[in-house]
Formats: structure tokens, sequence, C-alpha cells
């Protein structure tokens, strides 16, 4: 279990983060600069939060008001770099040992890195260099290097960031199943929602320093609750909105009511609907659109539209979906099912 209530500042940024987490992945997703790796690097002692606490698995590793601060290499926390952070001039052997360094038994020491090769499939490259691995086992030697240690807690820092599309699918599955082996509690910060989708069992929101939301990624998705959180995972049409009924709101750019399928309660201020989420054969929330444009992608179609009555100047909708099950003419009218309606307070 890790507990943290920290407060940070630094210039005109201020860091305030209150969470606890335990067992599985744990995301943070947020937007370059929103303090989702000076969180880490609170956690794992890199950095000197101002004042509060972080607790891991009942031992406080800080705790300003009794003036605790463990160093990092007493905190048994993995810290897994975007760049992975391998010595050049090593071989594979040599950087995985370099996380032993604290333990002076060499009978222990080859045995954990025997334990580690095996578990991260990097037999027969021991004795290889940086230089001669492939991105993939390049990830899995910085992460036997962390894993021999036997961290407490694995934070994974935007570990995909630098990888040119192709290799990042590639190793984001890989990475999912090295995580189950794992089996420990683990932070994962990235500002790429489909790598959290993926990887997180849970997710945190984040923007300006302070968590939005912590929900079970499928929850979040479903219902981000505010709209910084709407547009952090990747919501399209984010609208103003009023509520006008127990089931039923108003959105004036777009002239028109719609009914939810949550309460919606009298602070709700906007309504998020994803661009896959329309269907043009839904009888629910129907209305007459006019195309205004079409963006074509390797996979996808995207359509842009405009409710009839929409108010100039307004953003246009957007309607995202598989080339495959595009119409073959831009339907007069489309609706949106109630439960595809985000109420944003």
């Amino acid at each position: 279990m890790l507990s943290v209530d920290i407060k940070r500042t630094l210039g005109n940024f201020r860091l305030r983060v209150s969470f606890e987490a335990e067992g599985g992945v744990t995301g943070i997703l947020g937007a370059s600069g929103c303090g989702k790796s000076m969180t880490l690097r609170c956690i794992a002692g890199i950095d000197t939060p101002d004042e509060g606490r972080i607790v891991l698995d009942g031992e406080t590793l800080f705790d300003s008001s009794k003036r605790i601060n463990l160093p990092p290499q007493k905190r048994r926390v993995g810290y897994f770099f975007q760049n992975y952070a391998l010595f050049p001039n090593m071989t594979v052997r040599k950087n995985i040992l370099c996380g032993l360094h604290n333990e002076p038994d060499p009978d222990t020491r080859n045995r954990e890195l025997k334990n580690a090769v095996k578990l991260l499939q990097l037999d027969g490259l021991e004795n290889h260099h940086p230089s001669e691995l492939s991105g993939g086992q390049a990830q899995r030697v910085a992460l036997a290097r962390i894993l021999v240690n036997r961290p407490r807690l694995l934070m994974l820092d935007e570990p995909f960031s630098a990888l040119d599309s192709h290799l990042r699918e590639q190793l984001q599955i890989e990475m999912k199943e090295l995580l189950k082996q794992y089996g420990g509690a683990v932070l994962m910060v990235t500002h790429n929602r489909n790598e959290a989708y993926l990887l997180c069992d849970r997710i945190a929101a984040m923007d300006s320093g302070a968590f939005l939301v912590l929900k079970p990624t499928g929850d979040l998705f479903a219902d981000p609750g505010t709209i910084a959180a709407a547009t952090v995972t990747g919501c399209k049409n984010i609208v103003s909105a009023v509520k006008t009924g127990e089931y039923e709101v108003e959105v004036p750019d777009w002239g028109l009511r719609l009914t939810t399928e949550r309460p919606v309660r009298d602070d709700v201020c906007a309504i998020g609907i994803r661009a896959h989420h329309f269907r043009d054969k839904s009888t629910r929330n129907r209305f007459l659109i006019q195309k205004t444009d079409e963006i074509e992608e390797p996979f996808e179609s995207i359509i842009r539209f405009r409710y009839i009555g929409q108010k100039e100047g307004t953003p246009d909708v957007w309607w995202r979906m598989p080339k495959d099950q595009r119409p073959e003419l831009t339907p007069e009218t489309l609706g949106i099912e109630p439960s595809s309606i985000q109420l944003l307070y």
C-alpha cells in the first residue's frame, strides 16, 4: 500500500497530490508539465516535498512534521526512466548487477542475476553491450536491473515516449505481460491515453499539479466527471450544458436538448460525447445534421458536422468510425445513446 499526501512549490508551479494505491498498475495521465514526473521523483526521494507524508507498506518514507526523509537507496523503490539509463560501456550482465551493488554475497548476486535473466528472457545476451540490443531487449535489461533489487514499488516514467509508434505498440504488449509477472504495485506516468488504457488497472487524471480524479480505467473513460478529465482522456466533443430535467440537459451552442442515462446534478456545466459514440441508426437523441468536412486516416474516417440550428462560431462536432463502417452516404440525422453522454461538473 502506497499513501501519498504532499505539497511542493517550484516558482509558479504548485504540486498538491493526495492518493492511495495498492497492487496492480496505477496510471497517472496528464499533459506535459502537469506534475506527473515530479510526483514520482518525490516518492523516489530524488526530489523533496515542502510538506506532507509518504508511506509505503507501513514504512514512512517522508514526513515533514516528523522530519523523516529516507534517502532514495533506503526506500526500495524502483524508478524506470524514459531512456532506460543503461551504462553503454557495460555488458548486460554488469548493467543488471549494478542493481545489486548493496548485496555483498557473490552467491546471492549470481542467483538474483540468473533469476532476472530468466524472468525477462535475456538468456544469451549477458555479454552484449547496450548498442547491440534491440529496443525491447534494452527495456527488459533496464527492468531487470531494477527488479533484482526487489523493489516494493515499481515506477515507470513515460517508458515508451522515445520510441517510434511501431516499436512502442510492440513493447507495450511485452510490458503488460512483464508487469503481470512482477505482481507488485506499479505507478506509471504517461501522457498517452491509449497506453494508459492498455496497461493500467486504474488511472488518475492529473492537471496543473493536482489529481482530478482516480478511478478504475474503464470507469474513468466512461465517466470522467470534469471537463479537464474528459479532455485528458481524449473526449473530442465537450460543450457547455445546463440542467433542464432529472435526466435531461440543454446544450445552448447546439440548440437542442439531450436525454441522459445518469441523473443530472444541478451543478452540471458541460457534457462530453466521444467521437466514436454517434450512431447513424440510433433512435435516441436524434437530430438533423449537416456535414462540413471529412478527414481520412489509415483505418478510420472522421466526419465533422454541425447540428441544424447550431450557433455560428461554435466548433464542429466530430464523428469517428472505422472505414468499413462508414455509411455510403452521410445520414441527414444522427443519434446518440443516453449512456454515451458524459455529465461534466
